[in-house]
């Protein structure tokens, strides 16, 4: 129906301004009598925000623009107004169909639901909706040198295991549930069996640490030949993250979905990183999200020199928007260093370096390039 946008009358716009008539009320889910006549040039009638435009009318106007020009002897009741501006055909009138066109899309495959979309299933009268499935995502760490965060004291060569903590916080603010498996300690055995358990209850393992190329470094040797895993990539030309693994592991069912295991590095900065740049995109992506899964992009200024390295690099950074200029400014977190998850405090992006060529070692002070939003 037609309803009125503001508090005010109802009026028949052709009868322009002047002291008109108060036929009666029409508020918010209380329609006109059907039996009533329609309104005339010399009257209008009290409406409120919501409310369905009276038979007759074709404007509303708001009450700051009318004057009372005589009320019943109790004051209770409003006899006659006197209307200031000239209305228009259509003012302040919210016609049928201006908010949901007939047979307009209200949500596309892939929407993610967030509170505006449950609104509009609620408006539609949709009460249920098919989903993606969330992908299960399993959170291990490996490494003898680990202990747990709880730990009062550290026995010489122990470290406290942040990893595990920190990919499970990631892996909710990406939207989906981890499930803590734990700590393995570096021995083949240990490494299948965690696999083989991940594997029941996840579709997705995220695993830290064991990736690089030190005799305990077993996540990749343990996926292809005992769990009879495809390595897609062992090593990738970045910085950080040049160890990072992903395998998959084919169901054979239908039914099931093929599992995938990503091997992250075991410092903490690399591990977050990659994180960000794979894991999460793929987990978007497994879970119906429609669009790019990946970090969205801006462009940004360098406020210094910053020297190039031989890999490409994601270098944790703040954004800082300053008066004198169009483009943010993005401010280095400090030391870059893989171990140093100070770092990534704070940090809300990853500035986009390219690798060092001849002649090219540093961008200068001022150089426009890409950030990746976190």
């Amino acid at each position: 129906f037609a309803a009125s946008v503001k508090d005010g009358y109802a009026v028949v716009a052709s009868a322009g301004a002047g002291v008109r008539d108060v036929l009666g009320a029409v508020t918010a889910g209380h329609g006109a009598s059907s039996s009533a006549a329609p309104l005339v040039a010399s009257q209008v009638a009290r409406i409120t925000t919501g409310a369905p435009v009276p038979p007759g009318a074709d404007a509303v106007v708001q009450v700051e623009d009318t004057e009372l020009v005589s009320s019943s002897a109790d004051q209770l009741t409003e006899v006659a107004v006197r209307i200031l501006t000239e209305p228009r055909v259509g003012q302040d009138i919210r016609p049928v169909g201006f908010d949901i066109q007939r047979d307009e899309v209200v949500l596309e495959r892939g929407t993610v639901l967030g509170a505006a979309e449950v609104g509009l299933l609620a408006t539609v009268g949709v009460l249920e909706v098919p989903v993606f499935r969330k992908p299960r995502v399993a959170i291990v760490s490996t490494g003898n040198e680990l202990v747990s965060p709880s730990a009062a004291e550290l026995p010489p060569g122990k470290i406290r295991d942040s990893n595990k903590a920190t990919l499970m916080a990631a892996t909710r603010a990406a939207g989906m549930v981890p499930l803590d498996l734990g700590v393995v300690e570096d021995e083949p055995a240990a490494v299948e069996a965690m696999f083989r358990e991940a594997m029941k209850v996840a579709d997705v393992v995220v695993s830290s640490g064991g990736v690089s190329m030190g005799e305990k470094d077993l996540i990749k040797p343990v996926l292809e030949h005992k769990i009879g895993a495809h390595i897609h990539f062992g090593r990738i030309f970045m910085k950080p993250g040049k160890p990072t693994t992903f395998a998959t592991l084919t169901s054979g069912s239908d039914d099931e979905p093929d599992k995938l295991f990503f091997g992250l590095p075991g410092n903490p900065v690399s591990c977050l990183v990659t994180f960000h740049l794979l894991v999460s995109c793929a987990l978007k992506k497994m879970a119906g999200i429609r669009g790019d899964p990946g970090l969205r992009a801006l462009s940004v200024r360098l406020p210094r020199d910053f020297r190039l390295d031989a890999r490409p690099e994601y270098h944790r950074a703040m954004l800082e928007w300053r008066a004198d200029d169009d483009l943010p400014v993005a401010i280095s977190t400090g030391a870059q260093c893989s171990s140093r998850l100070i770092s990534a405090r704070s940090a809300d992006c990853l500035i986009v370096l390219p690798s060092k060529a001849e002649g090219n070692e540093v961008l200068r002070e001022g150089t426009v390039v890409k950030a990746l939003l976190l």
